[in-house]
């Protein structure tokens, strides 16, 4: 299943980059989207290639009854965002690598930022895939209500930070 979501964000490449790769606004934006406080970030690396890891709990709520089996109440999402440095434009990308520990749920692609009018589009596109026989196109569905919610929720704590 594709997932591309696009946000407009009022601040340049190399502010929001910095709000990305930056570890309070890591663990603000963990702290935002699990549902019992359990996470982790770690930032590492240096400008202009960095690494940002997160470990966090959503809960499983929504996901077919089978799906549950896999996951248990909770999915412990690890996010793993690989930046590289400034394209010539300005522009910046990150390779994404998500996954469900316990369960064969990933989601795997591209991070990017890009000049947008007087700011930046965060650009996200990857491929949800659930490699489970007969229900995947269901667990991925399921799966991607939460996820999407979690990216909404991020995006919205973008905002916030950059307002300040």
């Amino acid at each position: 299943m594709r997932l591309q979501t696009r946000e407009e964000l009022a601040g340049t490449v190399d502010e929001v980059h910095a709000l990305l790769t930056d570890q309070a606004f890591q663990e603000a934006k963990c702290a935002a989207t699990t549902d019992d406080g359990t996470y982790t970030v770690d930032v590492s690396g240096s400008a202009p290639k960095q690494r940002v890891r997160t470990q966090r709990q959503l809960p499983s709520d929504g996901l077919p009854d089978i799906a549950r089996s896999f996951v248990g109440e909770h999915l412990t999402i690890i996010e793993v965002i690989d930046w590289s440095g400034p394209a010539a434009d300005g522009s910046r990308e990150a390779v994404v690598d998500i996954h469900v520990k316990g369960a064969p749920l990933t989601i795997k692609g591209t991070l990017r930022l890009v000049p947008s009018g007087s700011g930046t589009a965060e650009v996200l596109d990857a491929d949800l895939k659930a490699n489970v026989p007969l229900i995947g196109g269901r667990l991925e569905k399921a799966a991607a209500e939460p996820i999407t919610a979690a990216i909404g929720i991020e995006a919205n704590l973008l905002r916030e930070w950059l307002a300040r």
